[in-house]
């Protein structure tokens, strides 16, 4: 993928195409919600002022280090790094977009309810 758009559209996709989940703009930000949680923050369309793209993740195996690894890449703010979150920089050197799709599923099953984790086992 050449371009952070495309990198941030195909999260997107992949996202939305998970048991249960469903967009929404909290804040004028897209995020992906499960069960009116979020598992997902893909910021706004469009950077404005001093704001840098970004793509947020919960993650809680050795992902969460290499999430880190990234450059720029940080325990994200509002004391939700304390609970395994992670901001990446989409402008960085980014991992292969299957790793990237791959903490973007480790998000969702950290935040889903059971029930939707099952369904997505059995696909």
């Amino acid at each position: 993928m050449s371009d952070w758009h495309d990198v941030r559209e195909e999260l997107l996709a992949f996202a939305l195409g998970l048991p249960e989940a469903r967009e929404d703009h909290p804040w004028g930000d897209t995020v992906v919600k499960v069960n009116k949680k979020i598992f997902v923050f893909l910021g706004s369309d469009e950077p404005t002022g001093r704001w840098a793209p970004t793509f947020t993740v919960k993650l809680l195996s050795e992902a969460h280090g290499h999430a880190l690894s990234v450059e720029g890449a940080q325990p994200s703010g509002h004391g939700l790094g304390k609970a395994g979150w992670v901001t990446v920089p989409f402008l960085s050197e980014l991992p292969a977009t299957d790793v990237l799709l791959d903490w973007v599923e480790e998000s969702y099953r950290a935040v889903a309810p059971k029930r939707a984790v099952k369904e997505l086992d059995a696909r």
